[in-house]
């Protein structure tokens, strides 16, 4: 009898592994493309190859972007395999403008239903809405996991950068979203909201009942500084702009501002650097840090209850 009691308990317990969800979530602005931030040194050709290898290297899953164009998306779609994206540029609902994509790893999801409405009182066309100064848009999708087949929804926006009402009035509508969503599943919440986690467009998300942002709830916080660069590796903030909301089916494992940076060439230096306190071999030439956006991405890594 013993052993029948052992093989239930270890089918049971095989089951229960095989069933949990364990995904790698994140949210990245990656900075529009300009010709001002190329001028400077910080151009998206530049940027791009250092992005698809930061969010590969790190195993994001899936993300929500925001700021890129349609050819940046073309660009990190060609440069990450296995990655696709949902979404649409604000300004026509097509390819014209910011977009607020959802990337996800093909090989672990599939998108079952997607779409967009605007952040303002006319929701279902590109519109300004409120105060803001610039028209704001809503990525969603659903999706299913192909090996668990657990099913979530992804929302991913961008507020607007002035409108004090608009970013108070967008987190009322995100909300009202969700709740009346016809079907009532898990759901995460990314983007760039413009307020840190001080303003009251933060708190009425946080304390909804109906999310809660992912730093709140982790296990581990690795946060060495605010999620706002301005493209200077050296400059530290406490403010934490960029989220991730959860509804309380996750459980955050691990959350992470990661400041990941890369290196430039210093044009005209021939500085090399040798010392007595490393191998003769070694030599350290002078290069420029820099960040592959203004923005740092906010990863979580969240399992289901």
């Amino acid at each position: 009898m013993r052993k029948y009691v052992y093989s239930f308990l270890f089918v049971l317990c095989a089951l229960f592994t095989v069933r949990a969800e364990t995904m790698v979530v994140a949210t990245f602005n990656m900075r529009y493309a300009n010709k001002e931030d190329s001028t400077n040194g910080n151009g998206w050709g530049q940027r791009y190859p250092y992005i698809a290898q930061l969010i590969q290297f790190h195993g994001f899953d899936i993300f929500g972007t925001q700021e890129c164009l349609y050819h940046q998306l073309q660009d990190l779609k060609r440069s990450m395999p296995g990655y696709d994206y949902i979404g649409v540029g604000r300004e026509d609902g097509k390819q014209a403008g910011e977009h607020a994509a959802i990337f996800y790893r093909t090989d672990k999801f599939e998108v079952l239903e997607s779409g967009n409405f605007w952040l303002s009182e006319i929701t279902d066309r590109p519109n300004k809405g409120w105060d803001a100064v610039l028209p704001r848009i809503c990525t969603w999708g659903e999706f299913r996991d192909k090996e668990t087949g657990f099913t979530f929804l992804f929302f991913n926006l961008h507020m607007d950068h002035v409108g004090v009402q608009a970013r108070a009035e967008s987190a009322k509508l995100i909300l009202k979203k969700i709740k009346e969503f016809p079907k009532k599943l898990p759901a995460i919440l990314t983007g760039d909201f413009n307020v840190d986690q001080n303003n009251e467009s933060y708190k009425l998300l946080d304390s909804s009942g109906v999310m809660r942002d992912a730093y709140a709830i982790a296990d581990f916080r690795y946060a060495p500084t605010g999620t706002f660069s301005s493209f200077h590796p050296d400059m530290k903030t406490e403010s934490r702009i960029d989220h991730i909301f959860l509804t309380k089916e996750f459980e955050v494992k691990k959350y992470g501002v990661l400041t990941d940076t890369y290196r430039s060439e210093v044009t005209g230096s021939e500085l090399k650097e040798r010392s007595g306190n490393f191998p003769k071999e070694v030599s350290l030439s002078k290069y420029a840090a820099c960040v592959p956006s203004d923005h740092f991405p906010v990863v979580a890594i969240v399992e289901v209850k």
